[in-house]
C-alpha cells in the first residue's frame, strides 16, 4: 500500500521523522543489523583510505626512482658522447700522424734498389 506521500507502509518499510531518524518499534535485532552494517561500512572506508594512501605512497616513490633513472640515463649518455667525441678526435689524430709518416717516410720500392735485401 502507497500512502498519499509515495511512502510505502508495510511491513518491510520504516518511516522517517522529521529530523531523519528512522522511526522504529524498537527491534533490537534490526538495529543490530543497522549497526554491524555502518561499523563494516566505516570498517571498509578505513581499508580503502589506507589503500588509497599506500598507493599514494608508492606512485609517488616510484616517480622519484623514475627521475632518478632518468638522470642517471640523461649522465650516462652525456658520458658516452664524451668518450664519441674523444675517440673521433683520438681518430682524427691517428689519420694526420698516418698522413704525416706516409709523407715523411714514403714506401721504397724494392724492385728499384733502395732497400735491403
Amino acid at each position: 500500500m502507497v500512502q498519499e506521500n509515495g511512502v510505502g507502509s508495510g511491513p518491510d518499510v520504516l518511516p522517517i521523522t522529521r529530523t531523519g531518524q528512522i522511526a522504529t518499534d524498537t527491534d533490537p535485532q534490526l538495529d543490530q543489523a543497522g549497526q554491524t552494517i555502518l561499523h563494516l561500512l566505516n570498517k571498509a572506508a578505513d581499508i580503502a583510505e589506507q589503500n588509497s594512501r599506500h598507493a599514494i605512497d608508492a606512485a609517488q616513490r616510484l616517480s622519484h626512482q623514475l627521475r632518478a633513472a632518468e638522470q642517471r640515463i640523461a649522465d650516462l649518455e652525456a658520458e658516452a658522447e664524451a668518450y664519441r667525441q674523444q675517440a673521433e678526435r683520438a681518430e682524427q689524430w691517428l689519420h694526420k700522424v698516418y698522413t704525416e709518416i706516409e709523407d715523411r717516410f714514403p714506401a721504397q720500392d724494392p724492385r728499384r734498389g733502395g732497400g735491403r735485401h
